[in-house]
């Protein structure tokens, strides 16, 4: 069985979009794509956790109810899809998850970093977790992306704690579910979703899934909420290189993610934690 998380973010939360608009008044889009989301699912039979940026709450918070009465999780993605390394932010990180909770009626036990930017700067948000309660985290993608990446990582789930987020820790309270890696022309890379998911030949992506399967290995695959609805993305001049990453074949991410969905199995953080003993 493998987990598949829904980044749920607006048009303007991307790290490579940000730089290059103003983000004062923009009025989210994204959102009313929720229910094209969740008929894939329900289409596909396929339970997901959707990791929220907070603030989406807020400005829609019937959001919270189609999620859960539609049989999946909602987890934790910051208020404002911030990184985890920008300088004070482990500061507010604490004000935020309590935030969040009170959004959620406490029901949020996962978080995903926005950009996967846990990192041994920002590993203290670690004990921030443990503090409120959260059982497992899924940051951290094994492998040099360019952008982000922890390569000495473990592949398979461990305890993860802030003295090294590197190792398993037996004594440790928070699940690391590392994103899912594969090898490929001689490399190490990502291949759980987003970027990868829209760039890599299929074939691959679907080798790395196997081969996790072979390992009896739960493969963490995420795709975010804009790549599935990109009718709700405006259209934004960026440079290049930004374009290239945030946008590139964004039209078949869809298609991509259905095929996957009908040749795999895949199901939420929680209900797979409820299945096994860590």
């Amino acid at each position: 069985m493998n987990l598949l998380g829904i980044d749920f973010e607006e048009w303007y939360h991307p790290e490579l979009i940000q730089k290059y608009i103003d983000r004062d008044n923009n009025k989210p889009k994204v959102i009313h794509g929720i229910e094209k989301i969740i008929d894939l699912l329900r289409l596909k039979d396929t339970k997901a956790t959707f990791f929220v940026v907070g603030e989406l709450l807020e400005f829609k918070p019937e959001i919270l109810d189609i999620i859960l009465e539609n049989g999946h999780e909602i987890g934790f993605h910051t208020m404002y899809h911030t990184k985890l390394d920008d300088t004070g932010y482990d500061k507010r990180f604490e004000d935020e998850i309590k935030k969040f909770n009170i959004l959620t009626n406490k029901r949020s036990k996962g978080f995903r970093a926005p950009t996967f930017s846990l990192n041994k700067k920002s590993a203290g948000i670690i004990d921030i977790l443990e503090r409120n309660n959260y059982l497992y985290d899924s940051s951290v993608v094994p492998a040099n992306s360019g952008m982000y990446g922890i390569p000495n990582a473990p592949q398979n789930p461990y305890k993860i704690s802030s003295k090294d987020i590197t190792k398993h820790d037996p004594n440790a309270k928070i699940i690391e579910f590392p994103l899912l890696v594969t090898e490929f022309l001689g490399k190490k890379i990502p291949a759980g979703g987003g970027f990868f998911l829209r760039t890599l030949p299929m074939r691959v992506i679907k080798k790395a899934l196997r081969d996790y399967e072979e390992r009896n290995i739960p493969a963490s695959f995420y795709i975010h909420s804009w790549e599935l609805t990109p009718e709700y993305m405006p259209d934004i001049t960026l440079p290049f290189k930004e374009n290239f990453i945030t946008f590139h074949n964004i039209g078949k991410a869809y298609k991509k993610m259905s095929e996957l969905l009908d040749e795999f199995r895949f199901t939420s953080f929680e209900d797979y934690i409820k299945t096994r003993e860590f």
